[in-house]
């Protein structure tokens, strides 16, 4: 009775853990491209030569159908990623 009361307790236990991983990696893949990817793509569509302030940013990605009110936090966080990593510059501010 012992040997099968430790089964009984490691067999539930080892059946939610493939569980919470199934439900993890679902949740982790994107349906789109990435924030960076878009940010990428619309600065270099931008004609502007001194870049692309972060309206006319979000004005873009809103234009290309992203919802900016719902996902400002990653774009800002996209953004100082590609400034970070030196693919974007900061000109100014």
């Amino acid at each position: 009775m012992a040997e099968t009361a430790p089964a009984a307790a490691s067999g539930p236990a080892a059946a939610k853990k493939p569980k919470k991983a199934a439900s993890g990696s679902k949740a982790r893949k994107p349906a789109g491209p990435s924030v960076t990817e878009l940010i990428t793509k619309a600065v270099s569509a931008s004609k502007e030569r001194k870049g692309l302030s972060l309206a006319a940013l979000k004005k873009a990605l809103a234009a290309g159908g992203y919802d900016v009110e719902k996902n400002n936090s990653r774009i800002k966080l996209g953004l100082k990623s590609l400034v970070s990593k030196g693919t974007l510059v900061q000109t100014k501010g």
